[in-house]
């Protein structure tokens, strides 16, 4: 079920952490390389405050971003600004986001997102977690997927691997976390696969992130698939 009022708690939460981590950065580090190609850190400071204002934008009725390509000029632009704008600008527009998310409101109702996605708006404050979570990861300062809420990181696997769900260029996945819970994704083509590993090496090789599942046994099928680009 979701907990739209404690995914709020949740995002406030995992901002604090983040902002509290980046402030120990300088304008040198800042300016180096993040864990995502072609992005410096300040590339995903910008990137987190710029998405924070787009999801205003959902939940006041408008489009998500302008287009893509302002989406990646916004981002561009933001990025070289040094440590301190950086850091209010996530907080204010993650502010900003909390107090529209906060609002009473129609929780059930449809919002669309990028690319013609669509959510229930009581799905979005997750959706806001993912983005602070994985990009605090993505940040390279010592916060890694084995830090993660454990909570998160259960509810990060399960929306992944339905994301993953129905696709036909990822073969039927069997993905299993050690001391045994279970999920599945992939399409139905191709040759079965059972992963087994730590929860945070599944969510790894779901996400692209750390290790991309290396380390993850695979029990069974033709080795481990390659997903995606999320």
């Amino acid at each position: 079920m979701i907990d739209h009022v404690q995914d709020l708690r949740s995002v406030r939460e995992a901002t604090d952490r983040l902002l509290t981590a980046a402030a120990k950065l300088d304008n040198a580090t800042l300016a180096e390389e993040s864990r995502l190609p072609g992005w410096t850190r300040g590339h995903v400071l910008a990137h987190l405050a710029r998405n924070a204002d787009a999801l205003v934008e959902v939940f006041e009725g408008r489009p998500m971003y302008e287009s893509a390509s302002s989406r990646e000029s916004d981002i561009e632009r933001d990025s070289g600004r040094p440590l301190l704008q950086q850091l209010e600008d996530v907080r204010h527009s993650a502010d900003r986001w909390q107090a529209v998310a906060e609002r009473p409101q129609d929780w059930t109702r449809t919002v669309e997102l990028r690319n013609g996605v669509t959510d229930a708006a009581a799905r979005v404050p997750f959706r806001r977690l993912i983005e602070v979570e994985l990009h605090h990861v993505d940040l390279n300062i010592g916060y890694e997927l084995t830090d993660l809420p454990d909570e998160f990181t259960d509810r990060e696997i399960a929306f992944l691997a339905d994301r993953w769900a129905g696709r036909p260029d990822v073969p039927p996945v069997t993905l299993r976390a050690m001391p045994g819970e279970v999920w599945h994704t992939g399409g139905t083509e191709g040759t079965p696969v059972v992963l087994e590993g730590p929860k945070a090496e599944l969510l790894g090789w779901l996400a692209g992130r750390g290790l991309r599942g290396a380390r993850l046994a695979v029990l069974t099928g033709d080795g481990l698939p390659e997903l995606p680009p999320l």
